[in-house]
């Protein structure tokens, strides 16, 4: 399947959430363009930069998700409101985060003045209500009835259940106003995602959980493309390898270990 087929089938699938992907794939490459011409600095990289992987995360995740709901076809209404909720959610972060930008000034744990907390309690409540809707989905992949095999559908669940712990690490970081651990944020970082070279970064983990939806299911796919045998047993050593991995660089994180600290120190 080329990008053209997959595309048409994700719009077969889900229209919604396929447009307001493409959206967000236009606002990618005017971020892009922003940032050759804008060279203003926030938190030790260019104010274009965090709005471009939020951009293209979202592209990531509201395709994936889209093309999951489509499994869930005897839940038609349930698919809709989630549908809808993933949009009018992720819209409503990449706005706020847009329009911090745009300012010149942080957009997340900033409580520098009223109108920075009332934003980043805005971008707070949606990720909430994101979240929920994803509690929401998990519970009908565990407890509804679809039509897929043992192997992908034990990978979406386990996909899901990572994603709610990398979840939960997001909200650690607002719990802690920060995502750096044992130094301020915004010290030096790895090229574009920016993770810290010196410190604990929970945004590490929160990422590489986030994206278990896209990993582990692309897995169990492929093992049943190539007629892998035990595809089912083999599903599970990636999900809990991968697992392993998360919990890893949570755990380097947690003790103010930068990513391979052994590189680094």
């Amino acid at each position: 399947m080329n990008l053209l087929d997959f595309y048409q089938e994700l719009v077969r699938r889900n229209r919604l959430l396929a447009y307001v992907g493409v959206v967000h794939i236009g606002l990618f490459i005017l971020f892009l363009g922003l940032s050759l011409i804008d060279s203003r600095i926030v938190m030790g990289i260019n104010t274009w930069i965090k709005p471009m992987k939020f951009a293209l995360s979202i592209v990531i995740y509201l395709w994936t998700v889209g093309w999951f709901l489509e499994y869930l076809k005897n839940y038609r209404r349930s698919v809709r409101i989630i549908s809808w909720g993933l949009a009018i959610t992720m819209i409503i972060e990449i706005a706020c985060i847009v329009f911090q930008a745009a300012r010149g000034v942080q957009s997340h744990f900033n409580y520098s003045t009223v109108l920075d907390a009332s934003i980043f309690l805005v971008m707070g409540n949606a990720i909430g209500v994101n979240t929920l809707l994803v509690v929401w989905i998990t519970i009908l992949f565990f407890a509804g009835k679809t039509n897929l095999s043992p192997s992908y559908l034990l990978a979406i669940r386990l996909a899901l259940l990572l994603f709610l712990f990398a979840s939960a690490v997001g909200g650690m970081m607002v719990g802690q106003v920060s995502h750096s651990v044992g130094i301020a944020d915004g010290g030096a970082g790895l090229p574009f995602v920016n993770w810290s070279t010196e410190g604990g970064d929970l945004r590490i983990a929160h990422f590489i959980g986030v994206h278990s939806l896209q990993m582990i299911p692309f897995f169990a796919y492929q093992t049943e493309q190539q007629s892998w045998q035990n595809s089912h047993a083999w599903t599970w050593l990636f999900a809990l390898m991968y697992t392993g991995i998360t919990v890893f660089v949570f755990w380097e994180a947690t003790n103010a270990r930068p990513l391979l600290s052994t590189l680094f120190r």
